[in-house]
């Protein structure tokens, strides 16, 4: 069972012609959105909004811990309305966004399972089971009519059974922190993510500077990530981060984009 997607060999040639079209841009994506997480991000929301020129890709959770059910919520759906119609998206992000599989058998499960992250809900999933999850986020997103054109799994993991499921449906693209992959057929393109790690006050502070030592490293790349989770916003040294590491790319000259933005602008300059 894989504990990350694994690229496929043919690593896409859009990667260099993308890098020759121009303008850099950035994706901001918002991980873990329900509403019990919503208030969190609220200020950092406006923020954006504030500043005019910054869209969002919005990682919806159905039913986050069985505790905050998206679908149930008529205001928080009006929300979601609200930021489609603004130019964000919204993507799948697992169903229960929590590993409830019976438990690890063997040490690298028990690694990527408990020790790794505990919410790596399609890591231990069979096909079926993981084909089930997806075709039901499938379907709330249809009840709404909205678009749904990527999944992210929890903890960017999926096992060997999500993968085989996603190659089934009509999803458009997943993700891992260093790709995006295409489906059907996962042909990756490298397009690397900043993420904060807020679980320790030392994590917070390595954070900071694996963050700026990777943004200095991916500068002269076409696209970069930002993977942003509620936890971020409850510690003034992330939300402030990424605040000003917006801003400075703004400034720099780089663009916003959606992730489904990406994959039209990558898939038709070819």
């Amino acid at each position: 069972m894989s504990q990350t997607i694994a690229p496929n060999t043919r690593e896409s040639s859009r990667h260099h012609s993308e890098a020759s079209s121009g303008q850099q841009t950035f994706i901001v994506a918002l991980h873990d959105i329900s509403p019990n997480n919503w208030p969190y991000y609220r200020p950092f929301v406006e923020r954006m909004d504030a500043m005019g020129n910054v869209k969002l890709t919005w990682l919806v959770v159905p039913d986050f811990h069985h505790k905050s059910a998206s679908f149930k919520d008529p205001a928080f759906l009006n929300l979601l309305e609200k930021r489609l119609e603004k130019g964000d998206e919204l993507v799948l992000h697992g169903f229960y966004h929590c590993d409830e599989a019976p438990a690890p058998t063997n040490i690298k499960d028990y690694f990527m399972r408990r020790f790794y992250t505990v919410e790596g809900e399609f890591y231990p999933l069979a096909e079926d089971d993981a084909r089930s999850r997806l075709e039901r986020g499938i379907e709330l997103f249809s009840q709404q009519n909205w678009p749904l054109h990527g999944f992210v799994a929890p903890a960017w993991l999926m096992g060997d059974g999500a993968r085989q499921a996603l190659k089934e449906l009509p999803f458009r693209y997943t993700s891992d922190p260093g790709h995006f992959y295409e489906l059907p057929d996962f042909t990756s393109h490298r397009v690397p993510t900043l993420v904060w790690s807020c679980r320790a006050r030392w994590r917070r502070a390595m954070s900071y500077v694996v963050n700026e030592a990777s943004r200095l490293q991916y500068r002269h790349l076409p696209t970069i990530r930002m993977g942003l989770h509620p936890i971020d916003m409850q510690y003034d040294a992330a939300r402030n981060y990424w605040i000003k590491c917006i801003e400075r790319l703004l400034n720099e000259g780089q663009r916003s984009e959606t992730k489904i933005d990406w994959l039209h602008r990558i898939t038709t300059t070819t």
